[in-house]
């Protein structure tokens, strides 16, 4: 405990009026750090811990669970489509994660909505079509705001923050949340989490990372 602590990177929780979960899972957000050093080719990954079931709906409006994940690496993030911040250059990294996949590789790109209201499956369908998504690989989910910050809060260590209207700059300025992308295993563990911005990082050598951390986990 006392390495991971030495590495803990601080995450912001999603608050969505009256979750108490925040209490229970503070302790594990300061012992996940970003694992940049995972991707050294040989060294083990740690496991941070499994990635609980869940029910959202995917930009082709087909309901998406744990089920239809398991047995493939996937990488994960959370935007929402109004965003005029970070979000439009996370999922043209995610775009450029998905097109420097190796061919035959099985891995899928989750992307969740920090914007259920206004981000329904039509909505995401219009901005995955916008950023060459393929809906074969690459799922934009949304549902029920308590089933997203379930997967988002209690699995993939995600952040989101909705913004109240006297702090909000634009209309467009509604959430704060987190730029980091997450790796989970094909036992549906998370193996990874990468920030993608801030002083010193270089978004090509986060990717190659990534990509590593990937190709690392489908040989397992």
């Amino acid at each position: 405990m006392s390495e991971m602590k030495h590495q803990a990177g601080k995450f912001t929780w999603l608050v969505w009026g009256g979750l108490a979960m925040i209490a229970v899972t503070l302790g594990l957000v300061y012992a996940i750090g970003k694992v940049k050093s995972s991707a050294i080719p040989g060294k083990p990954l740690p496991v941070y811990g499994p990635i609980a079931d869940f029910s959202l709906t995917n930009q082709e409006g087909r309901v998406t669970g744990l089920a239809d994940l398991r047995g493939h690496v996937w990488v994960g993030d959370i935007i929402f489509t109004q965003c005029a911040g970070p979000c439009p250059r996370m999922t043209r990294e995610m775009k450029d994660i998905q097109q420097s996949l190796p061919t035959g590789s099985a891995a899928k790109l989750v992307t969740l909505t920090t914007d259920p209201g206004n981000d329904t499956p039509a909505v995401l369908k219009r901005y995955a079509e916008r950023f060459g998504a393929d809906p074969t690989r690459w799922s934009f989910l949304t549902g029920a705001k308590t089933e997203i910050a379930k997967l988002a809060i209690d699995s993939l260590k995600l952040t989101a923050i909705e913004k109240k209207p006297e702090e909000r700059e634009t209309p467009e300025d509604l959430f704060i949340h987190s730029t980091i992308f997450v790796i989970v295993d094909k036992r549906a563990q998370l193996r990874g989490v990468f920030e993608t911005t801030g002083e010193g990082i270089d978004p090509q050598d986060v990717k190659k990372q990534i990509l590593q951390v990937v190709r690392q986990l489908e040989r397992e």
